[in-house]
């Protein structure tokens, strides 16, 4: 099994469905597309990097390509730029309630297999000071949304409605039921 991914959020929740995988980082131009939705988008991402490396492996490999965003108030968040950047993030954020998909895309022996995933989240209203403290421990620097739920961010969740797993990167009940139906 390839992972198609570097995210070790990715990797962990691998972990926890088999250990006997590789990971294979895939480089795809990430760009959201114009009229996308956010389904679309994950979908299209992750089967965009599941695609991307299956010349190099061989045919029988079952290949896992994931992606995930975040959407408040119609803006996709992505990782944040800088401080400025995410600051914005947290803005939109803060005491409102945003959604996360996941695209999973599950590759093998020429079988295609791409889902989406949503998981709606509710952040408490959150200080400046909270925000900018948060930002000072680096975890937001490389997470989609500027937060990262199974760390520092836990705090500031008010009510998760859908898969925990997620949000964290990887929807882990579909991806073992896409692998289950490819093997």
């Amino acid at each position: 099994m390839i992972l198609a991914s570097q995210s070790p959020r990715r990797q962990c929740l691998l972990r926890l469905i088999t250990t006997d995988f590789l990971v294979i980082p895939a480089s795809i131009d990430e760009s959201h597309r114009v009229d996308e939705s956010p389904e679309e988008y994950v979908c299209r991402l992750a089967e965009g990097k599941a695609r991307a490396i299956a010349d190099q492996v061989a045919p029988q490999e079952t290949i896992i390509g994931a992606d995930t965003a975040v959407i408040c108030s119609g803006h996709i968040l992505t990782k944040p730029r800088g401080k400025e950047d995410y600051l914005v993030m947290m803005e939109l954020l803060s005491g409102a309630t945003h959604q996360v998909y996941s695209g999973i895309c599950v590759l093998h022996c020429a079988q295609l297999m791409v889902r989406s995933v949503r998981t709606d989240v509710t952040f408490r209203e959150l200080s400046i000071s909270e925000r900018l403290n948060y930002w000072d421990t680096g975890e937001p620097a490389d997470k989609a949304g500027g937060y990262g739920i199974q760390g520092v961010a836990a705090r500031f969740v008010q009510s998760i409605n859908g898969s925990y797993t997620n949000v964290v990167g990887l929807p882990l009940v579909e991806l073992e039921a896409m692998l289950n139906d490819a093997s």
